[in-house]
Protein backbone atom coordinates (compact mmCIF):
# COMPACT_ATOMS: atom_id res chain seq x y z
CA UNK A 1 0.00 0.00 0.00
CA UNK A 2 1.03 3.29 -0.90
CA UNK A 3 1.41 6.60 1.50
CA UNK A 4 -2.38 7.63 0.48
CA UNK A 5 -3.50 4.29 0.92
CA UNK A 6 -3.59 3.06 -2.64
CA UNK A 7 -2.37 -0.23 -3.97
CA UNK A 8 0.71 -0.83 -5.43
CA UNK A 9 0.71 -3.99 -6.25
CA UNK A 10 2.83 -7.83 -4.68
CA UNK A 11 6.37 -6.35 -4.84
CA UNK A 12 9.45 -8.09 -3.55
CA UNK A 13 10.70 -6.79 0.02
CA UNK A 14 14.18 -5.47 -1.75
CA UNK A 15 11.56 -3.57 -4.19
CA UNK A 16 8.75 -2.16 -1.93
CA UNK A 17 12.06 -1.15 0.17
CA UNK A 18 13.63 0.80 -2.63
CA UNK A 19 9.93 2.45 -3.70
CA UNK A 20 9.68 3.41 0.09
CA UNK A 21 13.60 4.75 0.47
CA UNK A 22 12.89 7.04 -2.94
CA UNK A 23 9.71 8.56 -1.47
CA UNK A 24 12.14 9.32 1.76
CA UNK A 25 9.51 7.37 3.76
CA UNK A 26 9.83 3.81 5.89
CA UNK A 27 8.57 1.07 5.01
CA UNK A 28 6.14 -0.98 7.71
CA UNK A 29 4.69 -4.27 7.66
CA UNK A 30 0.74 -4.43 8.49
CA UNK A 31 -0.48 -7.74 8.56
CA UNK A 32 2.57 -10.54 8.65
CA UNK A 33 -0.09 -13.12 8.51
CA UNK A 34 -1.54 -12.52 5.06
CA UNK A 35 -0.34 -14.37 2.09
CA UNK A 36 1.73 -12.57 0.95
CA UNK A 37 2.16 -10.21 3.90
CA UNK A 38 0.82 -6.29 3.35
CA UNK A 39 3.47 -3.53 4.11
CA UNK A 40 2.48 0.24 4.30
CA UNK A 41 4.62 3.23 2.89
CA UNK A 42 4.53 5.92 5.80
CA UNK A 43 6.34 8.30 7.75
CA UNK A 44 6.50 5.93 11.12
CA UNK A 45 7.87 8.45 13.57
CA UNK A 46 4.68 10.81 12.31
CA UNK A 47 2.75 7.24 12.66
CA UNK A 48 3.67 7.00 16.22
CA UNK A 49 3.55 10.80 17.13
CA UNK A 50 -0.35 10.63 16.23
CA UNK A 51 -1.13 6.93 18.15
CA UNK A 52 0.75 9.17 21.49
CA UNK A 53 -1.31 12.21 20.77
CA UNK A 54 -4.53 10.33 20.54
CA UNK A 55 -3.69 8.20 23.67
CA UNK A 56 -2.97 10.95 25.33
CA UNK A 57 -6.15 12.72 24.24
CA UNK A 58 -8.24 9.63 25.26
CA UNK A 59 -6.24 9.65 28.93
CA UNK A 60 -7.12 13.22 29.58
CA UNK A 61 -10.90 12.85 28.72
CA UNK A 62 -10.91 9.63 30.70
CA UNK A 63 -12.02 10.01 34.41
CA UNK A 64 -10.64 7.89 37.23
CA UNK A 65 -12.68 6.36 39.94
CA UNK A 66 -10.95 5.96 43.32
CA UNK A 67 -12.78 4.03 45.99
CA UNK A 68 -11.44 4.72 49.50
CA UNK A 69 -12.87 3.01 52.91
CA UNK A 70 -13.70 3.51 55.90
CA UNK A 71 -13.76 0.98 58.84
CA UNK A 72 -16.28 1.25 61.59
CA UNK A 73 -17.49 -0.80 64.46
CA UNK A 74 -21.28 -1.82 65.56
CA UNK A 75 -20.48 -0.10 68.83
CA UNK A 76 -18.82 2.77 67.88
CA UNK A 77 -18.72 6.31 69.78
CA UNK A 78 -20.63 9.33 69.25
CA UNK A 79 -17.61 11.34 68.34
CA UNK A 80 -15.55 8.59 66.44
CA UNK A 81 -19.14 8.14 64.34
CA UNK A 82 -18.75 12.38 63.64
CA UNK A 83 -15.06 11.79 63.12
CA UNK A 84 -15.23 8.87 60.61
CA UNK A 85 -18.39 10.20 58.99
CA UNK A 86 -15.90 14.07 58.53
CA UNK A 87 -13.56 11.46 56.46
CA UNK A 88 -16.11 10.15 54.34
CA UNK A 89 -17.78 13.64 53.72
CA UNK A 90 -14.15 14.47 52.56
CA UNK A 91 -13.64 11.65 50.29
CA UNK A 92 -16.63 12.36 48.90
CA UNK A 93 -15.96 16.03 48.01
CA UNK A 94 -12.52 15.09 46.39
CA UNK A 95 -15.53 12.97 43.98
CA UNK A 96 -14.09 9.57 44.97
CA UNK A 97 -16.67 6.24 45.93
CA UNK A 98 -16.51 5.45 49.16
CA UNK A 99 -16.74 1.74 50.67
CA UNK A 100 -17.96 1.53 54.16
CA UNK A 101 -17.45 -1.25 56.29
CA UNK A 102 -18.74 -2.31 59.55
CA UNK A 103 -16.04 -4.92 60.94
CA UNK A 104 -18.00 -7.56 63.66
CA UNK A 105 -16.34 -9.72 66.24
CA UNK A 106 -16.68 -11.81 68.38
CA UNK A 107 -20.73 -12.24 68.99
CA UNK A 108 -21.41 -9.20 67.41
CA UNK A 109 -22.46 -10.73 64.47
CA UNK A 110 -25.66 -12.27 66.14
CA UNK A 111 -27.12 -8.74 65.67
CA UNK A 112 -26.69 -7.41 61.46
CA UNK A 113 -29.11 -5.16 62.07
CA UNK A 114 -26.85 -2.40 64.54
CA UNK A 115 -24.63 -2.24 61.83
CA UNK A 116 -27.17 -1.89 58.95
CA UNK A 117 -29.05 1.03 60.83
CA UNK A 118 -25.23 2.78 61.17
CA UNK A 119 -24.72 2.09 57.50
CA UNK A 120 -28.47 3.32 56.41
CA UNK A 121 -28.03 6.33 59.54
CA UNK A 122 -25.07 7.12 57.49
CA UNK A 123 -26.05 7.35 54.10
CA UNK A 124 -29.41 9.29 55.38
CA UNK A 125 -26.79 11.95 57.39
CA UNK A 126 -25.10 12.84 54.07
CA UNK A 127 -27.60 11.95 51.15
CA UNK A 128 -26.94 15.37 49.85
CA UNK A 129 -23.10 14.58 48.65
CA UNK A 130 -23.66 10.74 48.59
CA UNK A 131 -26.13 8.14 46.93
CA UNK A 132 -25.98 4.75 47.71
CA UNK A 133 -24.93 2.37 44.98
CA UNK A 134 -24.73 -0.94 46.68
CA UNK A 135 -27.20 -1.34 49.72
CA UNK A 136 -25.27 -2.70 52.87
CA UNK A 137 -24.90 -6.50 52.32
CA UNK A 138 -23.06 -8.92 54.99
CA UNK A 139 -20.00 -10.38 53.72
CA UNK A 140 -18.69 -12.75 55.83
CA UNK A 141 -18.01 -11.13 59.37
CA UNK A 142 -18.31 -7.40 57.36
CA UNK A 143 -20.94 -5.40 56.27
CA UNK A 144 -20.50 -3.57 53.23
CA UNK A 145 -22.22 -0.50 51.60
CA UNK A 146 -21.02 1.45 48.54
CA UNK A 147 -21.65 5.20 48.31
CA UNK A 148 -20.95 7.57 45.44
CA UNK A 149 -20.65 11.04 44.76
CA UNK A 150 -23.60 13.39 43.90
CA UNK A 151 -23.51 16.26 41.69
CA UNK A 152 -23.65 18.20 44.58
CA UNK A 153 -19.84 16.89 46.26
CA UNK A 154 -16.97 18.70 45.98
CA UNK A 155 -19.18 21.92 44.57
CA UNK A 156 -17.54 24.99 45.99
CA UNK A 157 -19.81 28.04 46.60
CA UNK A 158 -18.03 31.42 44.29
CA UNK A 159 -15.52 33.69 45.97
CA UNK A 160 -17.75 36.78 45.52
CA UNK A 161 -20.45 34.73 47.88
CA UNK A 162 -18.21 33.84 50.47
CA UNK A 163 -17.25 37.18 50.45
CA UNK A 164 -20.52 38.45 51.24
CA UNK A 165 -20.89 36.17 53.75
CA UNK A 166 -18.17 37.13 55.61
CA UNK A 167 -18.96 40.59 55.33
CA UNK A 168 -22.83 39.89 56.38
CA UNK A 169 -21.69 38.32 59.77
CA UNK A 170 -19.62 41.06 60.49
CA UNK A 171 -22.01 43.74 60.01
CA UNK A 172 -24.41 41.10 62.42
CA UNK A 173 -21.41 40.74 65.07
CA UNK A 174 -20.92 44.42 65.43
CA UNK A 175 -24.45 45.06 65.87
CA UNK A 176 -25.53 47.96 64.23
CA UNK A 177 -22.81 47.95 61.98
CA UNK A 178 -20.57 50.52 63.11
CA UNK A 179 -17.19 49.81 64.41
CA UNK A 180 -16.92 50.11 68.27
CA UNK A 181 -13.22 50.54 68.12
CA UNK A 182 -13.40 53.86 67.09
CA UNK A 183 -16.37 55.22 69.32
CA UNK A 184 -14.23 54.40 72.24
CA UNK A 185 -10.82 56.46 71.22
CA UNK A 186 -13.26 59.60 71.66
CA UNK A 187 -13.45 58.52 75.06
CA UNK A 188 -10.23 59.56 77.36
CA UNK A 189 -8.49 56.27 78.31
CA UNK A 190 -7.78 55.62 82.44
CA UNK A 191 -4.71 57.03 83.29
CA UNK A 192 -4.40 59.21 80.26
CA UNK A 193 -3.66 62.69 80.97
CA UNK A 194 -6.10 65.34 79.36
CA UNK A 195 -5.06 68.39 77.81
CA UNK A 196 -5.20 71.48 80.10
CA UNK A 197 -7.50 74.48 77.72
Amino acid sequence: MGEDGEQIGIKSTDDAREYAYSKGLDLVEVAAGADPPVARVMDYGKYRYEQEQKAKLARKHQTQINVKEIKFRPKIGIHDYETKKGHVVRFLNQRAKVKVTIMFRGRENLHPERGRDLLLRLAEEIKELAVVESPPLLDGRNMVMLLGPTKNAGVKPDAKDEERERSEEALQSDGDGKDPASSRDAEPQPGAQVGQA
